[in-house]
């Protein structure tokens, strides 16, 4: 414990000692007051109080008693922001060493009074329950259509401060309990129902989607849970001008749409160019299929390859959109719109699923052995439901439930009230974390090895452990070091880990907002959903390469490679790549290296109309070098758009660049923009949707300006160079995101000296990723809890200072 709380105190004093050869020595707080009084008087001034800062109130000699003030300064001096722009500055040396010395003391006052934090009481969010009922049962479930959308805090949606509970989400999770319970289980008295799948028309349906069989093209697959073996029929609805004709009209002869099963046809349509929109819906005949999950797909057979104008490759607009004079499907390909499933009839029972496979360990043969079989079908789930071995009252409990319904039905009908009972269960809902009844209020406590077995599985894969995290942690040994990295290689190495790229990454780079992308359809033609798709994607990927390839974190920033499908590839225009299919490539363009080359994370920084240098700087300084601008006064007048539109008159043409300029005229508005726009403009190049352009609304790109630490901004890799001179801001905020994501809460001042604690660990060896991971894991607050303080009676759950 010992070395765990004393390792944030070492973790700049080395980084003090290698710029005392090249930089004054502040030794003492008289030395760094004689600093910031030669060159931060303006910390006085009217101007920053604006900003909510001012080191007044700074006290050098005792700065635990301040450490939210000089904290705040520390990041200033580290991302070049103090001095401000077009005051004197010391060389970069002087800088470092000064903000070294204040971290130093920093980590100092809090070795001598640590505190790993108390997390309030942690619910599972959707994405961390879908996951866990995945693992546990093998069913696949759409938790957007049972549970309510998750709060989000910070940028990510595992903050315990935000995960709180009503009456009307717990209802919610009894519901989803009662029908994942069935869909695990099957259910040979289900009545028929009807699921509806749709196409958004902003999804272009030119080329083969990912699922369905190959020689197809557009269409749709998903995965559907089918409760019972019996007849089931599927209903195509196609999408349709305003005046009700099939979209595709003219091309629709010959056409045929095939319905699949797991890749079998098992329904051929022919495409009648007749049909209206009032004679939509034509269905198959019954087609028995399997109980559990299948992929269905429906798709168009290829008759023939070439150029097709898809005047259909539009964003979320209606028909009536459609420019005026152009016939709306004369040229495009029918399109799919729904695909409905109605079942079952016909029922034959309930074949052995995947699930079932998962949830019946054994059978029983007569029945004296159901009682023996549900003990331990029941007890095998709930030590995984439950992330804990069971007890003697938790497998009585759930065998009343199995009663309960073994009374009104079968033995399956049985388990499959127990497993509600577990799905519905605090004990699966919740992540509790006991302390020992021993521990003085207001102290430190090491957290069990099962509690750190639910931290490590929830951060590395937003699931429950599996058995053998759990059998390791039943014995004690998951905190021995040696144990604990096995672990964490071996979790990393799971295809489940995909999830720090598909939700840290997507939160952490804001690339869920690319899900609402909805550039101009007039000015970005080009554009479809398949495309944003694909740009979500290209980061990803990126960022799945440098986690399992245990490359250096810089990476994400200056990355010589890519991964691209062939949608992507014609975005950019590199050539020979085919199919959905995503490869990695080379960058050889210097603007294209690493996120910032990346068309996603441009498009995300945009309006629909237009670039937005705003944007794009505030992303930079937020998610890259964790220094958000203020927020905007408020009454700020938008900025004036051109007038160019669907009639293609341009009154009076302005670059965003002039138009931007008039805009920081207002003195109320300059402070800020001075700070974000030359970051935006240097990035200008690129237009909404992330493609290479030289002129804006007809005049020469201008992406030259300077940045607030005062080096020369002229395009994209300038302005990378620039972030990767402040790398240690960059792997700063890298960590705290990490951290916060892996606590699943809030990181503030008192958390800064494990933040450096970890990069100093990860700096030994190039900054790789596994060693934030492991420097994560191995800290304070993830091994770690604060015991409640005494005093008035607290809530763990909702809101609350994590470090009371």
């Amino acid at each position: 414990m010992g070395k765990l709380l004393n390792c944030c105190a070492l973790a700049v004093s080395a980084a003090c000692a290698a710029y005392s050869q090249s930089a004054p020595a502040f030794t003492t707080p008289a030395s760094q007051r004689a600093f910031l009084n030669q060159y931060c008087s303006y910390c006085h001034n009217d101007q920053l109080k604006r900003g909510s800062m001012s080191l007044t109130a700074l006290d050098l000699e005792h700065i635990g008693k301040s450490a939210e003030l000089a904290e705040k300064a520390v990041r200033k001096v580290r991302v070049g922001l103090m001095p401000p722009p077009g005051m004197p500055r010391p060389n970069a040396p002087t800088l470092k060493a000064f903000a070294a010395s204040l971290e130093s003391a920093l980590d100092q006052a809090a070795a001598a009074n640590p505190n790993p934090g108390r997390p309030a009481l942690h619910r599972l969010n959707r994405t961390e329950y879908a996951n866990s009922v995945r693992d546990l049962l093998g069913v696949q479930v759409d938790v957007s259509a049972l549970l309510p959308p998750d709060d989000m805090s910070h940028g990510f949606d595992n903050m315990a401060d935000v995960l709180t509970v009503s009456p009307t989400l717990m209802e919610g999770y009894i519901r989803a309990a009662g029908r994942i319970s069935r869909e695990a289980v099957g259910d040979p008295d289900a009545l028929p129902l009807t699921t509806t799948y749709q196409i958004p028309r902003v999804a272009s349906q030119i080329r083969h989607v990912e699922g369905t069989p190959f020689g197809t093209r557009g269409g749709m697959a998903v995965v559907h849970n089918f409760p019972a073996d019996g007849d089931y029929v599927f209903k195509i609805g196609y999408y349709y001008a305003a005046t009700g004709a099939l979209f595709g009209v003219n091309q629709g002869k010959g056409q045929q749409l095939e319905v699949a099963v797991n890749g079998e046809r098992v329904a051929l349509i022919d495409v009648n160019p007749s049909l209206t929109l009032a004679k939509d819906g034509v269905k198959t005949p019954p087609i028995h299929i399997k109980a559990g999950d299948q992929r269905i797909s429906a798709s168009f057979l290829i008759k023939a390859d070439g150029p097709i104008e898809d005047e259909f490759a539009m964003v979320e607009q209606t028909l009536v959109d459609v420019s005026a004079g152009a016939v709306p499907g004369i040229t495009t390909l029918p399109h799919l719109h729904e695909l409905s499933i109605t079942g079952p009839t016909n029922v034959s029972g309930v074949s052995d699923t995947a699930s079932r496979l998962k949830i019946f360990t054994c059978k029983p043969a007569a029945g004296a052995d159901e009682i023996p079989c549900a003990k331990k079908i029941i007890s095998g789930l709930t030590r995984q439901a439950y992330r804990r071995p069971v007890n003697d009252r938790d497998i009585e409990d759930l065998l009343n439930f199995y009663q309960t319904g073994r009374n009104q039905g079968s033995f399956d009908s049985g388990m499959r009230t127990a497993i509600q009972a577990i799905l519905a269960s605090p004990e699966f809902v919740f992540r509790f974390e006991r302390v020992p009844a021993t521990a003085a209020p207001g102290t430190n406590v090491r957290i069990g090895d099962l509690e750190l077995a639910s931290r490590l599985s929830y951060f590395l894969w937003s699931s429950a452990p599996d058995d053998p995290l759990i059998t390791v942690a039943s014995q004690g040994k998951l905190k021995d070091p040696a144990v604990l990295r096995q672990q964490v290689r071996r979790m990393l190495a799971d295809s489940r880990s995909n999830a720090l790229s598909t939700k840290f990454a997507d939160q952490w780079l804001h690339l869920q907002n690319l899900n609402d992308a909805n550039p101009d359809l007039y000015l970005f033609p080009n554009f479809d959903k398949t495309l944003a798709q694909s740009m979500k994607r290209e980061s990803e990927l990126l960022f799945d390469s440098v986690m399992r390839d245990n490359r250096s974190v810089l990476d994400l920033l200056t990355a010589d490679y890519t991964f691209v499908d062939e949608r992507l590839a014609r975005h950019y225009g590199i050539p020979n790549v085919m199919g959905e299919r995503f490869r990695r490539v080379p960058v050889t363009d210097d603007n294209r290296k690493g996120l910032l080359g990346h068309a996603g994370i441009l498009m995300l920084t945009s309006t629909a109309i237009r670039t937005s240098p705003v944007q794009r700087g505030k992303w930079v300084m937020e998610v890259l070098l964790g220094t958000p601008p203020p927020p905007p006064p408020p009454n700020v007048p938008a900025l004036p758009e051109n007038s160019e539109g669907r009639t293609g008159h341009v009154a009076k043409p302005e670059s965003v660049r002039e138009r931007m300029e008039q805009h920081r005229a207002d003195p109320n508005c300059a402070g800020c923009h001075k700070l974000m726009d030359p970051i935006g403009f240097s990035l200008e190049n690129f237009d909404a949707v992330g493609v290479w352009r030289t002129n804006d609304s007809g005049f020469a790109i201008d992406a030259a300006g300077q940045m607030f630490d005062g080096a020369k901004l002229n395009g994209p890799a300038s302005l990378r160079q620039a972030v990767v001179n402040h790398s240690d801001a960059f792997l700063s905020t890298f960590t705290e995101s990490l951290l916060a994501y892996g606590l699943g809460r809030v990181i503030d001042y008192r958390d800064m000296p494990v933040v450096r604690a970890i990069n100093t660990y990860a700096e030994k060896d190039d900054h790789r990723f596994l060693d934030y991971i492991m420097g994560i894991v191995n800290s304070p607050p993830f091994q770690m809890r604060r015991t409640e303080d005494p005093g008035p009676a607290k809530t763990e759950m909702g809101a609350g200072d994590p470090h009371q």
